[in-house]
């Protein structure tokens, strides 16, 4: 979705050496992983493999395909194999492909340095044919494939839809994923499809209409399993309202995911979705929750809503395909955006694609710098955090420590229910409390605390849920987030069970 640059890069011997040392030296660094069996299926809120093994996909997107170019970026000025072999010693384990339609039947590339022997597989080649040639040494590197279908036409991820542009039409995208799936059915690194990128406009979601985009992934995945039966399938959201209601009043684009709640899709293979929203910060759109200063509490709260209960409820698994930011740092808005981020995939164990391994994305930049060698020590420092994530619901040893919630005290009175909340933390900062229930927000309170210590935080919810009370029971979420004065945002959350009281 993002604007591009690009810098005048220069082949510079020196550079490649000193990143290949580097890459030599991360992967001597990083911790032993095992790969995983392939295929991939879901089981409930996760991704397994053929062991039955969780599998947590942790990639970068390497775009280009789907640009004028045909070809990955970057390969004006490196060898294809020494990119991949360093994405690989970065830790990460998967790459999101982007590639427009428009690529798929066009028979040259463009921006690709064939000086000193270098990409020499690839001279020649058409755009598909260079495709084959970088997923097979992907795979030989032990890194797996998404495919991402970005736009139908080079360079116009701005479309919002997934037909009506170029002369494409819908007919003409589910060929073309069938004609992909055909193609690599039998690349076992390949393992899931991407059906579109950020689906938005008018786009609906479960109305049956021809812009419908639930109706679309079921027949654009089912052509994809009808040829490659163990890929995954990926789907996006919408940008505007679903069918049968909401809780969010904006998303991104193909961040709107609450049309699963009533209108899941479904395929002709089950133990295949996997539902794939974007996140980003205020570098790519200042939202209005980037200013308020509840902002952390609004993240939370949004995550939550908007695909944190399809994961919660067992539906699907999640796979953040995109998100990005140029800082990092906790000294601006964004950083701390990002922060809260990854220590929220950290706790639930949710996969994801950064955006973007390029540097040249307008918006976000990407793991590498301008020179397209060395890659970003912050930006790294960061994924490398989330790819050493914790088990869930843990601490993790590259956060703030995760607060410690006590029982909740709870007080019944004849017009209201007092929840009075233990929290342990051993750093000073703001905490927040959140309380919901059945994704509904009944009271949200905060304090600030000047030092570590066990403290308590009430919140009053009144008459409406104390009227509530008096019919049936009721199940709270209470979730503790901290914002401390130095160190990432983190949080921690436990249900409390309210009996009926007359």
């Amino acid at each position: 979705m993002h604007t591009i640059t690009r810098p005048d890069c220069r082949h510079r011997m020196t550079l490649l050496i000193i990143s290949a040392v580097l890459a030599f030296l991360l992967v001597q660094a990083a911790a032993a992983q095992a790969a995983p069996q392939l295929p991939l299926k879901t089981q409930g809120s996760t991704i397994v493999d053929a062991a039955g093994n969780e599998v947590v996909l942790q990639g970068v997107n390497w775009f280009g395909f789907e640009t004028a170019n045909h070809a990955p970026h970057g390969l004006w000025t490196r060898d294809y194999k020494e990119m991949l072999a360093q994405i690989k010693a970065q830790g990460f384990n998967t790459i999101r492909m982007p590639f427009s339609l428009q690529m798929l039947d066009s028979s040259t590339t463009s921006g690709i340095d064939y000086g000193n022997g270098r990409n020499a597989a690839l001279q020649g080649k058409t755009p598909l044919q260079v495709m084959d040639v970088i997923i097979a040494e992907a795979g030989r590197q032990g890194l797996m494939i998404i495919l991402d279908n970005h736009s139908t036409t080079d360079d116009s991820f701005m479309h919002p839809l997934w037909y009506g542009l170029g002369g494409y039409t819908e007919d003409n995208w589910v060929a073309a994923w069938s004609r992909l799936a055909a193609r690599y059915a039998t690349t076992p690194n390949v393992i899931g499809a991407d059906l579109k990128n950020e689906p938005h406009g008018e786009a609906t979601w479960g109305t049956g209409a021809a812009n419908d985009w639930r109706r679309a992934a079921e027949r654009g995945g089912n052509a994809v399993l009808a040829n490659a039966p163990n890929w995954l399938i990926l789907v996006e959201g919408i940008e505007g309202a679903v069918a049968g209601g909401q809780q969010l009043d904006r998303a991104w684009w193909g961040g709107n995911l609450e049309g699963v709640r009533n209108n899941p899709v479904r395929l002709s293979i089950a133990n295949r979705v996997v539902y794939s929203p974007h996140e980003y910060g205020p570098g790519v759109f200042a939202q209005p929750w980037f200013s308020d200063p509840n902002m952390v509490s609004i993240l939370a709260d949004r995550w939550q809503k908007g695909f944190g209960y399809i994961k919660d409820a067992g539906i699907s698994p999640i796979l953040i395909g995109e998100f990005g930011a140029k800082n990092v740092g906790l000294d601006t808005v964004e950083g701390r955006w990002i922060n809260q981020f990854v220590t929220y995939l950290e706790q639930q164990g949710i996969s994801w694609t950064y955006w973007a391994w390029n540097p040249n994305s307008g918006d976000t930049g990407g793991v590498l710098q301008d020179d397209w060698s060395t890659v970003h020590p912050n930006k790294m420092a960061l994924l490398t955090r989330l790819m050493r994530r914790p088990p869930v619901g843990s601490g993790s040893g590259f956060t703030s420590p995760i607060p410690e919630i006590g029982t909740p005290i709870v007080k019944v009175t004849p017009g209201t229910v007092i929840i009075t909340t233990p929290i342990t933390t051993v750093v000073a900062g703001i905490v927040t409390q959140s309380i919901t229930q059945a994704g509904k927000q009944r009271c949200s309170s905060k304090r600030t605390t000047l030092k570590a210590g066990t403290y308590r935080i009430r919140c009053v919810l009144k008459r409406p849920f104390r009227a509530s009370l008096r019919v049936k029971p009721a199940t709270l979420q209470l979730r503790m987030t901290i914002t401390p004065s130095t160190g990432a945002v983190t949080s921690a959350q436990r249900s409390v069970r309210l009996a009926r009281h007359r």
